[in-house]
C-alpha cells in the first residue's frame, strides 16, 4: 500500500484559511485603528480590560491572546499614552494589577461604533444563520483539548 504523499492545496489548509479569513476581517479595523493611535495588540489589550475590570499580566496575555514577554512592551506603550495604569496587587505585592483609565473607555467607547459596523458589513453578506454559526465553530475550535 502506498502512502499519498501529495501536498493538499493552500484552499484546503485550515491554517491557511484561518489566516486569509483574518486578513480579510482586520483589513478594514487596521485602518481604524491606526487613525486611532493604536495597534491590533493595543486594541485587544484595552478591550479585554474595558471587559473584564482590571487584571493581572498573565490573564491579560491569555484573554487577549499575546505572549507574556510581547504583553510587557505592550503596557509600557499603552502607559506611556495614559490609557492604562500599574499597581501592586493589595493582597500578593508581587503581583500587578492593570487597570484600564477613562482615556482608555473613551478609546475603546470612540471606536466602537466603526468595529460594530465592520462586524456588521460581515454578518450582512454571510447571513445571520453563517455569521453566528462561524463563530460557534471557531469558539469550538478554541475549546478543543489539542
Amino acid at each position: 500500500m502506498t502512502k499519498d504523499t501529495r501536498i493538499p492545496s493552500t484552499s484546503q489548509s485550515l491554517p491557511i484559511a484561518l489566516l486569509r479569513a483574518r486578513e480579510k476581517v482586520m483589513g478594514p479595523i487596521r485602518h481604524m485603528l491606526a487613525d486611532a493611535g493604536v495597534t491590533e495588540q493595543q486594541w485587544r489589550v484595552v478591550r479585554v480590560l474595558v471587559e473584564e475590570g482590571p487584571l493581572d499580566p498573565t490573564s491579560i496575555a491569555e484573554r487577549a491572546v499575546l505572549l507574556l514577554p510581547s504583553l510587557t512592551r505592550i503596557l509600557q506603550k499603552l502607559e506611556e499614552k495614559g490609557l492604562v495604569t500599574r499597581a501592586q496587587d493589595d493582597v500578593d505585592r508581587r503581583r500587578q494589577v492593570i487597570t484600564v483609565t477613562q482615556a482608555g473607555h473613551d478609546l475603546i467607547a470612540g471606536n466602537m461604533p466603526a468595529s460594530l459596523a465592520y462586524a456588521k458589513q460581515f454578518r450582512d453578506q454571510l447571513g445571520d444563520a453563517k455569521y453566528s454559526r462561524l463563530l460557534a465553530l471557531l469558539n469550538e475550535l478554541n475549546d478543543l483539548e489539542l
